[in-house]
């Protein structure tokens, strides 16, 4: 049987070089994610949920940066200071913001494993627990103080059993699957994104237009509110200024005879208000006049007439 040959080293590494070369040719945006915690299953769910959007790559950090090396291309060497740690590369197209969106989307609860360190703080409610009795003495371990209530076991006051940045115990993992508890959750978390030759820290996709309007308004005031104070013209100030001299231009005009187009007719309204009034358009109301009925007058009966016919005889 013919010996397989091993491929030597370069030219393992050369087809991922090329398909990271492709990609970053092919797509304007990348995110640089942390995947930490994130096992096979759950990333081969990732990829499929982001398929037609993103291509997900994810390599030893050594063999990106030779990758990035080896393409010669000075604006993608910006990433390279950040492959560290157990990253993955995002290449995306579109709107950002909905991308990292969708990215962060893709998580999935965890049981606190022993050993592993607490992203966050993990707190334990007062109240039922569903355990029996004879784990008393294992909450009493924990310094968690609880009674025998009704068949079952009640926490008596929150507690926190795990504190951020802690590696979990043996105990309080135990403790939690005995509740039932999958207090952490794992998924790609971004960090940073290279666009067009340079890298920004992702927190600024989660700034909308309008938080831009708003923040450029403040301080489009605030720039007008010091040059009016110090009496120095910017173009935040001017239009401030211009309002302010022809309102007092206005005061003059109304106390004095001076006059010019701008105050005319606002001097005129004052001099002469009556000119200025419009009188209410008049409505013609027309009165419908129902008439009365006509009084029927009744028909009298004799008094003959009703008892003969009372009674079914006539008189003679």
């Amino acid at each position: 049987m013919p010996q397989k040959v091993k491929k030597k080293g370069k030219d393992r590494k050369q087809p991922f070089c090329d398909k990271l070369t492709s990609l970053f040719q092919q797509f304007p945006a990348v995110f640089i994610v942390t995947c930490s915690n994130i096992g096979s299953h759950h990333m081969q769910k990732i990829k499929k949920s982001l398929r037609d959007r993103c291509v997900i790559v994810k390599g030893k950090n050594t063999l990106i940066r030779k990758a990035l090396k080896i393409a010669e291309n000075p604006k993608w060497n910006a990433i390279a200071p950040y492959i560290r740690g157990n990253i993955a590369l995002v290449f995306a197209e579109g709107d950002l913001s909905d991308i990292k969106k969708q990215l962060l989307d893709n998580r999935i609860h965890a049981l606190a494993k022993v050993g592993i360190v607490a992203p966050q703080d993990v707190l334990i409610e007062k109240g039922p627990t569903g355990l029996e009795p004879t784990k008393t003495q294992f909450l009493q371990t924990l310094n968690i103080a609880s009674k025998i209530n009704r068949g079952q076991i009640d926490i008596l006051q929150e507690v926190t059993l795990i504190k951020a940045g802690t590696k979990v115990g043996s105990s309080e993992s135990v403790l939690l699957q005995m509740l039932g508890k999958k207090p952490f959750s794992y998924g790609l978390g971004c960090t940073y994104y290279y666009e067009d030759g340079k890298v920004y820290s992702s927190k600024f996709l989660d700034v909308s237009s309008a938080d831009v309007m708003a923040r450029f308004q403040g301080g489009l005031s605030t720039i007008a509110a010091i040059s009016l104070q110090i009496g120095l013209p910017t173009l935040a100030s001017v239009p401030h200024s211009i309002f302010n001299a022809y309102k007092n231009l206005l005061a003059i005009s109304i106390e004095t005879d001076f006059v010019f187009d701008q105050a005319r007719a606002i001097k005129e309204a004052i001099e002469n208000p009556d000119a200025f009034v419009q009188e209410a358009p008049t409505v013609q109301v027309t009165a419908v006049v129902e008439e009365e009925p006509e009084e029927v007058p009744a028909k009298k009966e004799s008094s003959d007439e009703g008892v003969g016919g009372f009674f079914g005889m006539d008189d003679d």
